[in-house]
């Protein structure tokens, strides 16, 4: 018997490969904005992040307010149409996992709609999308995963979570779940590790690590 009832997926970077896409994006349009920044910084500083933190971030270091949500869906919409891909591996990884999943992400219910909609994986998890938006506080912080955990009638003790960003590493971590750091993507596996957390580089691996776990 699996130890898991329930495996949580963040999505961008883990279940399709948008992460690359949207780091290239924030560091065009902050540098724009005055805020030159590279993509290792961007994935330093951002990665994981909600819309809402990263607002309020950008905000302060530049001294004025402005519509971040809205530009960046914007330009990430048009690059995520041309070239949006699920994960390598991860479609026959979610063929062969056997217990329920779900997403928990801190993308908004629209970008995750249109990205999961765009590789054709949103038919995959009917009812159990899970968004920043539905709690106060983003990663770090662990409430998206709490409230996806509560609302699938889960313990979180009982939930495994596939996460590649640091800051959401630490979010499983602190909602007392088991968590699985994807290294194979933007984040690498020395920004990932922490104690108890299964470090993995390809998505082939996921399936037998949950069942052996």
């Amino acid at each position: 018997m699996s130890r898991f009832d329930l495996v949580i997926f963040d999505c961008d970077g883990v279940l399709i490969d948008s992460e690359r896409l949207a780091v290239r994006t924030e560091s065009q349009i902050l540098t724009e904005l005055g805020w030159p920044m590279s993509e290792a910084e961007v994935i330093e500083r951002f990665v994981g992040r909600s819309s809402k933190y990263m607002q309020t971030v950008i905000e302060e270091r530049l001294g004025r307010s402005l519509d971040w949500k809205s530009e960046f869906e914007r330009r990430v919409r048009e690059v995520c149409e041309r070239e949006l891909v699920p994960v390598d591996g991860v479609i026959t990884a979610l063929d062969e996992i056997e217990v329920p999943s779900c997403v928990a992400s801190s993308s908004s219910h629209e970008m995750l709609k249109f990205k999961l909609g765009l590789t054709g994986l949103s038919d995959r998890f009917p009812g159990r999308i899970f968004s920043a938006d539905d709690v106060a506080h983003g990663k770090p912080d662990p409430a998206v995963f709490l409230y996806a955990a509560a609302s699938m009638k889960v313990e979180p003790d009982r939930c495994a979570v596939i996460e590649d960003s640091t800051s959401g590493v630490e979010a499983g971590v602190a909602a007392g779940m088991s968590v699985f750091a994807f290294c194979g993507g933007v984040t690498n596996a020395d920004q990932l590790e922490r104690d108890g957390v299964i470090l993995f580089d390809s998505m082939n691996q996921l399936p037998q690590l949950l069942k052996c776990t």
